[in-house]
């Protein structure tokens, strides 16, 4: 090692270079490997906590489709579900739609046309849901206001869609600070946006106004800066599906009593309800594996051509450094070591030059890293406390080590093979 380190010593420059451009090919791969553990880790965390054991969609339905077929009878489902499988705790209805909202400042500037330039209503996502009936399953937290007060679904009236709407929303606070409301405030609620300013007054006409009831923190199961949350015959009758023969519903979110036999769960509710299909948690991660691994593997590509480009770069080097001391290699091979000992000199050399690249790498992509990760935290909302992209852990850096000393010894190899070669008697003469 002394004699690696002092060749090191003397080329300054080469050196520092050779371990900047490993450092940041390793880097890159460090980072893409503490990315997809990140990911992978925080998305079973959270599956496992939310109390999501299976899904209901219907049929045909794949996590690579951006809406989901509406579900009919979705009410119903709360009770037919758990009666086809005893395991079941509880089965969650839930409509999952875009709605426009309009705050009372609005409404107050339409009144006397004197809507001021870039006003208009808000578009959010919006779950229509049964409040009280998602007991095990993970629900955002209300931070003001009572939340929902009625039981049940009053509006749905036992299949009649003929009892009392009671007018509730929650908001999220992303969307409660944007639309200007607080708790007892008021918002009306459409299906679609005005044509213009000119139309505001006929779209407040026509949209359903709602009490606020309570502000909600962010809710990672639908990651949207804006939220807002209903009943789910409410919100049936404002996007349509609002009867007997309809009451449209986007997903059943079932909650077990026993979930370490969801495949058994899921083959008896796929039977009972062959219009639905059935989800465990293993699918759902899958699927988010799935898509980790495609960009993971175009991210491996980018890191292989950087490592390849690594590798040849110190093997430039090291044959650089291989012949500036010919003359010092013959006379170690006069003095009597051998060609098995002079390679493990410049196999140490590689080796040296690509752990210092190792300490130039690993906080390069430490600091990417935490770069990435406050950007995504900040793009995606509704993610919980807690969450990381990337994770740090010790695969992640036996990893990066592996990296370098493949690169070292490889990079090796073809050096070595010429210092063992050198013709010692012509250059101990040579002048």
């Amino acid at each position: 090692m002394p004699y690696a380190w002092d060749s090191i010593r003397r080329r300054p420059g080469r050196s520092a270079l050779t371990a900047l451009g490993v450092g940041l090919a390793v880097g890159l791969v460090v980072l893409l490997l503490a990315l997809s553990a990140g990911i992978q880790t925080s998305s079973t965390a959270l599956a496992d906590a939310s109390g999501v054991d299976l899904l209901l969609a219907s049929a045909n339905t794949t996590f690579s489709q951006d809406t989901f077929p509406p579900i009919s009878e979705a009410h119903s489902l709360a009770s037919r579900v758990p009666a086809a499988d005893p395991n079941v705790a509880t089965a969650s209805p839930w409509l999952v739609s875009d709605l426009v909202l309009g705050n009372a400042s609005l409404r107050a500037a339409a009144n006397t046309s004197s809507v001021p330039s870039g006003w208009g209503p808000t578009g959010t996502g919006t779950v229509g849901w049964l409040p009280n009936d998602n007991a095990g399953i993970e629900t955002p937290d209300v931070y003001n206001g009572t939340g929902f007060t009625a039981a049940g679904d009053p509006h749905y009236s036992s299949g009649s869609f003929q009892g009392r709407p009671t007018g509730e929303i929650e908001l999220d606070q992303g969307l409660a600070g944007v639309l200007g409301v607080s708790v007892g405030g008021s918002v009306w609620a459409a299906a679609a946006p005005p044509a213009g300013p000119s139309s505001l007054l006929g779209w407040y006409s026509n949209a359903t106004e709602f009490r606020v009831v309570g502000i909600t923190g962010p809710f990672w199961l639908i990651p949207s800066a804006f939220l807002a949350f209903l009943y789910l015959s409410e919100l049936q009758s404002i996007v349509g599906g609002a009867t007997n023969s309809t009451d449209y519903g986007s997903l059943v979110l079932v909650h077990l009593h026993d979930p370490t036999s969801a495949a058994h769960d899921q083959a008896i509710l796929g039977a009972a309800f062959p219009s639905l299909t059935v989800f465990t948690l293993s699918n759902i991660l899958g699927a988010i594996q799935h898509v980790v691994d495609l960009y993971r593997t175009f991210g491996e590509l980018i890191g292989v051509i950087g490592l390849v480009v690594a590798g040849l770069f110190t093997t430039t080097v090291l044959l650089m450094s291989v012949d500036d001391r010919s003359r010092e290699i013959a006379l170690l091979r006069a003095l009597g070591h051998t060609r098995a000992q002079v390679a493990s000199l410049v196999v140490e050399e590689g080796v040296l030059l690509a752990s210092f690249g190792l300490l130039v790498g690993v906080p390069i992509a430490y600091l990417g890293a935490v770069g990435i990760n406050d950007f995504l935290l900040r793009v995606l909302a509704g993610l919980p406390s807690g969450f990381s992209f990337v994770s740090f852990d010790a695969p992640v850096i036996l990893s990066g080590i592996g990296i370098v000393l493949a690169i070292g010894l490889v990079a090796s190899i073809v050096p070595a093979a010429r210092a063992m070669q050198l013709p010692v008697a012509e250059e101990l003469r040579a002048p």
